[in-house]
């Protein structure tokens, strides 16, 4: 029984699967595995920032003028790389220049999507200082997805604090002008050389960052939505509250067909009862007057497995719940139909609806198309938006830029 339960453990650390170390479970093999698997973990490497190895590049590249900025298409002199094996845990941290990833053609992310990633930014205050917005929430989540396709955890303090030296590097980078970030993209992919199905015994975080300015390219103005009835971006049970690639690519071709009709973006529903869920970069909010009484609500989608636990959405939660309910109002995280919405619009009791995301931060929505009608989500025609996006925006924005002292501003 010794010498079955040292090879599962070891089948396992090399990254096969369980089902297959163990192909007689019995209850007592199966605690004797799970006790040994686990001491065996206990003593992998773990992530230590004060190891960090630094190569300058030798080729700085020049900086890119604000306005001449493309989301997501400049990128900085340099990475942070960070390998992982399922035998010794991470390795040392490095930072290195900006380089090209090599991979061998049987690398399990290519063929099973074994990827999740991150995205937050750093900015710049008025004097100069570096902060990062709630890094502690994305390297939460980064654990949570990682986690569920079998790739490695990390320390999320350790990683903070590789990335915040990764920053500081290259954050000449980082635009002046308020709007303007350094966008970071945290990513870990399985590297296992492998056809088998199973957890990768080798892995690969990587970060690598983006000066931006604003997601769309109107800017802060109001965008209009598609709703999407034809296809299901996630459902409960799956993995669509997981930052995963794997989430995103078969949203491209929706995307797609809704800005062939003149739409920003699309808007999920699900069910038979076409609840409102998220936008496709976005998590969305509606404000609503209630019917019967007038309290004003700003309602989102719960978390219920069928949308993103966004940091930002949780951010816009937060401080309503700390600025709006002292002023009458409700705040909801609940189940709402699209019918709901188009109702209420039709009666005057949609004051606004808004997107939230780390990339476009708050984004004011104009109308939703539905079953070939456009709703009105309440902005008058000279309005680019609501008071509750607007507020939004600027409340999150002082936090991000210091203007105002808040314990969610991480100084580097």
């Amino acid at each position: 029984m010794k010498s079955f339960h040292r090879l599962a453990c070891r089948k396992v650390l090399n990254g096969f699967p369980v089902s297959r170390a163990l192909p007689f479970q019995t209850p007592t093999a199966t605690r004797l595995w799970q006790r040994s698997y686990s001491t065996a973990a206990s003593q992998l490497a773990a992530l230590d920032a004060s190891k960090l190895s630094v190569t300058k590049t030798s080729t700085p590249k020049e900086i890119t003028s604000p306005k001449d900025l493309v989301f997501g298409k400049t990128f900085t002199d340099h990475m942070l790389s960070i390998e992982w094996n399922a035998e010794s845990g991470w390795d040392t941290p490095r930072i290195v220049p900006y380089q090209n990833l090599s991979l061998d053609p049987s690398a399990c992310v290519l063929h099973y999507a074994f990827e999740c990633f991150e995205g937050m930014k750093a900015y710049k205050d008025s004097n100069g200082e570096i902060r990062l917005f709630r890094p502690n929430k994305n390297m939460e989540r980064l654990n949570k997805s990682s986690s569920r396709i079998a790739l490695p955890t990390v320390d999320g303090e350790a990683l903070t604090k590789l990335i915040g030296e990764f920053v500081k590097l290259d954050s000449r980078f980082i635009p002046n002008s308020r709007g303007y970030s350094l966008y970071l993209r945290p990513t870990m992919i399985g590297t296992q050389n492998t056809l088998g199905v199973g957890p990768p015994g080798s892995a690969l975080l990587f970060v690598i960052a983006s000066p931006v300015g604003p997601y769309y390219a109107t800017g802060f103005k109001a965008i209009s939505l598609e709703a999407t009835d034809y296809a299901v971006r996630a459902w409960p049970g799956g993995v669509g509250d997981k930052k995963l690639g794997a989430n995103y690519a078969p949203c491209v071709v929706p995307q797609l067909n809704a800005a062939s009709r003149g739409f920003q973006q699309n808007l999920w529903l699900f069910g038979e009862e076409e609840y409102v869920t998220e936008v496709g970069t976005m998590n969305l909010f509606m404000v609503l007057k209630d019917k019967e009484t007038g309290q004003k609500e700003l309602v989102t989608a719960p978390l219920d497995g069928t949308i993103l636990e966004g940091v930002t959405r949780d951010s816009v939660l937060g401080l309503a719940r700390e600025r709006l309910t002292p002023k009458g109002w409700k705040v909801s995280e609940r189940k709402i139909k699209m019918s709901e919405l188009a109702e209420a619009s039709s009666e005057g009791r949609l004051l606004e609806v808004f997107g939230s995301g780390t990339a476009a931060i708050v984004s004011p929505v104009r109308s939703i198309s539905y079953r070939g009608q456009l709703v009105d989500c309440g902005l008058k025609t000279e309005e680019e938006a609501g008071e509750i996006a607007l507020n939004m925006k600027n409340w999150i924005e002082g936090i991000q830029y210091g203007d105002e002292a808040h314990p969610w501003s991480y100084v580097l």
